[in-house]
C-alpha cells in the first residue's frame, strides 16, 4: 500500500497493475533472493530442501498476498470500507446472489491469512536461523559501525510495517523471543552478537517500541476496536489510512 501514497490507485487503469502491484511483484523476486544469500552467509543453516520449500513457501504466500491485496484496493472505488469486515461492507452486504459474499470471504481470507502464513512464517524462520550464526567469543566484532547503526532506525519501521500491516505479532513476539533466549543461552558460553547479530536484535528491539507507540495511540479508536476485538490490539496502518486520511483528503477536497 505504500507507494500508493505516493503514486494513488486512480492514476492507473483499474483492470491493470498499479505502481503498488509493480512494486509487489519486485518484492517477490527480489527478497526470496536476497534471503539465500543470507541463509548462505550463516555458519548455521537449514538442509537445503528445507530451504527451497522455505523459499517457494515465501512466493507463493506473497504472491497470493499480492492478487488479494491488489483486488481489495480497488475494491474501496466501489464503497468498500477497509476498517470494516467483509460482511459489514454495505457494498458487499447487498451484494445479490448471497452467495458472492462469501467469494469475497474466500477473496479475503487468502489474502489476510493463507497469503501472510505462507509469506511470513518461512520470512521470520530464515531471519531467526540466520541470527543463531551471528555469535562470536571475540568481544571487539560485537561492535556495530556508524552506517549499521543509522540504518536501524529503517529496519525497525520495515518490521514494524511487516507485524502491523501483516497482523502477524504473535509470529513477530515468538521469533523475539527466541531471539532473547538464545542471547542468553550463548553468553552462558562466553559468546557475543557479532555486528550482524546487534543489527538484528536492535531492530527487532525497536520494532516492539513502535508496535506499542502505534497502540498507545489508536488504543481509544472506536471504530478500530470494532474491527480487531480481540485481545491483541494492533489496526493496520492502511485501515487507519483508508479511515482517516482518506476522509480527511475528502473533507479539504470539498472545501
Amino acid at each position: 500500500p505504500s507507494p500508493q501514497i505516493i503514486l494513488p490507485l486512480e492514476w492507473f487503469p483499474l483492470n491493470k497493475p498499479s505502481a503498488g502491484d509493480y512494486f509487489h511483484m519486485a518484492y517477490n523476486v527480489i527478497t526470496p533472493f536476497l534471503l539465500l544469500k543470507l541463509i548462505e552467509r550463516s555458519p548455521k543453516t537449514l538442509p537445503r530442501s528445507m530451504v527451497y520449500v522455505s523459499i517457494i513457501m515465501f512466493v507463493m504466500g506473497a504472491s497470493i498476498h499480492l492478487v488479494g491485496d491488489s483486488v481489495n484496493h480497488r475494491l474501496i472505488f466501489s464503497g468498500y470500507q477497509h476498517h470494516l469486515s467483509v460482511r459489514e461492507n454495505p457494498i458487499i452486504r447487498n451484494l445479490r446472489p448471497e452467495t458472492l459474499i462469501d467469494s469475497f470471504e474466500l477473496l479475503y481470507y487468502y489474502d489476510e491469512y493463507l497469503g501472510h502464513s505462507m509469506w511470513y512464517i518461512p520470512f521470520f524462520l530464515i531471519l531467526f536461523i540466520y541470527f543463531t550464526g551471528c555469535f562470536t567469543p571475540v568481544a571487539e566484532e560485537s561492535r556495530m559501525p556508524v552506517a549499521a547503526l543509522l540504518l536501524v532506525g529503517p529496519s525497525s519501521l520495515y518490521y514494524w510495517y511487516l507485524v502491523t500491516e501483516g497482523q502477524i505479532f504473535i509470529l513477530y513476539i515468538f521469533t523475539f523471543f527466541a531471539m532473547m533466549a538464545l542471547v542468553m543461552h550463548q553468553k552462558r558460553k562466553g559468546l557475543v552478537l557479532d555486528s550482524n547479530g546487534l543489527f538484528l536484535f536492535y531492530s527487532f528491539i525497536i520494532t516492539l517500541l513502535l508496535i506499542a507507540g502505534w497502540v498507545a495511540w489508536l488504543w481509544n479508536d472506536k471504530i478500530l476496536r470494532k474491527k480487531y476485538p480481540g485481545v491483541i490490539y494492533i489496526p493496520e496502518p492502511w485501515a487507519f489510512y483508508t479511515l482517516h486520511m482518506n476522509n480527511l483528503h475528502a473533507a479539504k477536497e470539498s472545501l
